[in-house]
Order: structure tokens, then sequence, then C-alpha cells
């Protein structure tokens, strides 16, 4: 009995004693938000924060020639023949004037390095560079290159400026945060947040296929081309790009892995310069693969190899089976060319090859290809010769380009139509002001799949495809 009654009285003691001790517990949980907020300063906004300075705006202005209809309104000229009414359909006219608007980022400050997207500044005479502080400065193109949608500018600053660091895109994980900075329709320095959603992606646009792209949910719009895709350290992963118009909620990003070898390219020679390895390959199908007893039509089989190039000098021979390139396995033309446009110029290479049913690996130093091979390639691959322009009619005109002297009469342009005296104005993306040009264009477009050609006669254009 006496047990009982002293629990009795504990239970009273314990209720007194929390009655008057509730209130002040109350009073210190409602204190804890106070002292002890979430952090909203978080490695987002420090990553924003730190690199902002280096995003910049860019707006470029640039004239175009409004094409209209051949033969709606103008006379027939002497020279002028019914093939290409039959295969053309426009020429250009009259001038107009538009803008572009787009993002950068300064890569190198010191030396006023602006890294962009290629369409952002295509075609640019006047391009202005705006930073976040609102200073604005006039910029030339240092180089760009329209297959890898790429661009150096270069700021006309007496003073250095910020830059990014750069980070690394091959050690990417899917699902990791990443930001973008650009701006977006105008509105300057948006800054918007996602995860990696793929690598490596293949995007197919009008005229085009980009390889090896970083895919994002991270908003991309229209503005934002051209700006940088950071990690949640604040670190140059990805040069964002807008050429996907169908993307809804998913954003593309050019690895900046990728880029360095062209943003090199693009500094030192105002272009990018393939390497030459003299191979020219093709494909395996399954009569080849039967003949030179290859499993599972791997690999491509050396086709040929240009007299004294690289290739030759280590010892490849034609009907060679490539395996492997640096390291990358190889099963098409078109792994061997990605993994090629990866390679610079005057750099070794390891090449694995399958001949005679042994596996063997060869070192090859690439080169820039030769200069003086450019004219016979182009009778070889075009079936035309040229020279500067010496046509009174053309130079008074100030129309620039190469003059054709002669055509192979198994030729495409042979065959409809195309004349000695008419000019070539543009090949793809490069346009053709003399000799030298057009050397550099057939070589840098020389593994495409075509050209398409601005061919002038009496001072009208035409377009021109031409199947490689």
């Amino acid at each position: 009995m006496p047990e009982i009654i002293r629990f009795h009285n504990t239970r009273i003691i314990l209720l007194f004693w929390v009655r008057r001790l509730l209130p002040l517990f109350g009073i210190f949980l409602f204190s804890i938000p106070a002292t002890a907020e979430y952090p909203r300063r978080n490695a987002i906004v420090e990553a924003v924060q730190n690199v902002s300075p280096a995003v910049v705006n860019i707006s470029s202005e640039y004239q175009i020639r409004r094409q209209a209809n051949p033969f709606s309104g103008f006379g027939m000229t002497p020279g002028f023949d019914s093939f290409f009414r039959d295969f053309f359909d426009f020429h250009y006219n009259q001038n107009i004037k538009r803008s572009n608007l787009g993002s950068g980022i300064i890569i190198d400050g010191n030396r006023k390095l602006v890294l962009t997207n290629a369409h952002v500044i295509a075609k640019s005479a006047d391009i202005t560079v705006t930073l976040m502080d609102e200073r604005e400065f006039k910029a030339i193109v240092v180089g760009a290159d329209p297959d890898s949608d790429l661009a150096v500018l270069k700021i006309e600053s007496d003073t250095s400026l910020p830059d990014i660091k750069m980070g690394n895109s091959d050690d990417l994980m899917i699902g990791e945060t990443v930001i973008a900075i650009g701006n977006p329709f105008g509105f300057q320095h948006t800054v918007t947040t996602g995860v990696i959603s793929s690598i490596n992606r293949s995007i197919k646009t009008e005229d085009r296929i980009f390889h090896n792209f970083i895919q994002t949910d991270a908003s991309i719009n229209p503005g934002n081309s051209g700006g940088p895709l950071l990690n949640i350290n604040g670190q140059l992963i990805g040069i964002n790009t807008a050429i996907y118009e169908k993307a809804q909620g998913i954003g593309f990003a050019i690895p900046i892995n990728k880029a360095k070898r062209i943003i090199s390219d693009l500094i030192r020679y105002g272009e990018v310069i393939p390497a030459w390895t003299g191979i020219v390959i093709q494909d395996i199908n399954d009569q080849l693969a039967h003949y030179l007893n290859i499993p599972g039509k791997k690999g491509v089989v050396v086709k040929k190899i240009e007299a004294g190039s690289p290739a030759q000098k280590s010892g490849i021979q034609e009907g060679d089976i490539v395996m492997s390139l640096n390291q990358n396995k190889i099963e098409s033309s078109e792994d061997f060319l990605l993994v090629m446009k990866d390679i610079a110029a005057e750099q070794t290479i390891n090449i694995t090859i399958h001949r005679n049913e042994k596996s063997i690996s060869l070192p090859i130093r690439t080169q820039i290809y030769p200069i003086e091979k450019a004219l016979p390639l182009a009778y070889e691959l075009l079936g035309i010769k040229v020279q500067n322009i010496k046509s009174l009619f053309h130079r008074n005109r100030s129309i620039k380009g190469v003059e054709i002297t002669d055509l192979h009469p198994g030729s495409y342009l042979y065959k409809i139509g195309a004349a000695p005296g008419d000019i070539i104005n543009q090949i793809n993306e490069q346009i053709i002001n003399d000799l030298n040009d057009f050397q550099k264009a057939i070589i840098k477009y020389r593994t495409k799949e075509s050209m398409v050609i601005l061919l002038i006669r009496g001072g009208q254009g035409y377009y021109i495809t031409i199947a490689l």
C-alpha cells in the first residue's frame, strides 16, 4: 500500500512540472526557425554570381539578298540556256538588313576572346557585345565553323575582362544539376536550371546532323544560343545552342571537350583545319565481308591510300580493315569521320587494322592537307577547272569568286549546262572571293556527302547541289 501512494505522489509532481514547463517549451519551438533558416545562398546562387560577369549579350547585323523567281519579270540574258530553267528556280536581287541576338562567354579575359555559336554571328558585319555591367564593346570574328556551330570573337577593349573556368564534359553524369545562363528573347542574363538528361545525342537540322550533344531539361530558347552550360561548381561544360526548333522542354549543348580542339584551330587559323591521313574508306557490305573473311562486318575497309600521305608513310595499305582509331571502336565510315573530327592536324594518332587475319597497331602523324592538291581534287570531285576571275563583265560588276575554265564531259555540272565563264561564288557556307578561298573550301568539304554551289551567270545566281 505505501508503494501505491508513493507512485501516485510522483505522478502528481510530474504533472505539476509539465504544466509549468510546457509554455516555455512552446516558446523554444517557435524560436527555432529564427536561428536555423535554410541557407538561401546555395551552390547554384554562388555559381551564377561567379560566372555572370563573363556571360555576354551579342547583337549583330547583317544583310541578305532577297530571292525571287528568275522567270518572273526579267528578260533572258544572252548566256542563259534552257538547262538552268529546268534545274533552278531562284536568284537574288536585293539587299535587306537583318539582326541576330544571342549569348556568349568570355573564355580568355586577357586576350578578350568570346566563345559563341556560329549561327549567332553568321554573315554579320557589325557585332556588339554587352557585358553584365552594361558596358558595350565592338567585336570582330576571329574564326567561325558552321559545321560545329562554334565561333570565336575578339572584343575591342583596352582592359582585361572576367572569364570563365573550364570544366570537363567527359565525366558528366546523367541526373547531375546543370545551369544555363543567356539572353532568351532579349531578356538579359536569364538563369535556368535542370539536370543532364542524356549525353552523346545526335540532332538533325534542316541541312546537317550534329553529334555528341548534351541533352538537358534546362530551358534553352532563342537568345540562349552561345551561352554557357555550367556544372554545379560553376565550370563550363557546354555551349548552349537553340538550333533544334522542335525542342519543347529540352535543350542541347555542345560539350566543351569536343569544342576545345575547334576553338584552338579558330584562334590559330581562323578556321578549322581538318587533319589529313590520306585514308579513303568505305563501309563493309556482305559481299566484301565474305570476300575479305571479316566476321560480323566490323570495321571499315581502306579503299585507297593517297600518294605521299601520312597513312602511306605509316605503312597502311589498301584492303586493310580499320578496327579502331585512337582507342575508339570503328564499325562504320560515320564512326571513322566522327573520330577524325576530334583529331587536330600535326597530331600523332594510333590506328588498329586487321590484315591477313592479324591485328596490327600503327602510329600516324596527321598533317594539314596540302593546298596544291586542291585543284586536282576539285577536278576529281566536281569535274571542273577554275581560275581567278578574268572576265571584264564580272570584274566590272565587282562579282567575287572563281571562273570555270573547263568541265569534264561526264560531270554533273557539264550535264546540266554549266559552261566556261560561269562563276562559283559560294560552296556550302564558304563565300568564295578568289582561288585561295576555293581551294580551302574544296579541302574543307571533300569528305562531305554533297556540296552546294552558288553559280553565277549573266549576273544571276543559282544554287546547285552536287553529290560527291
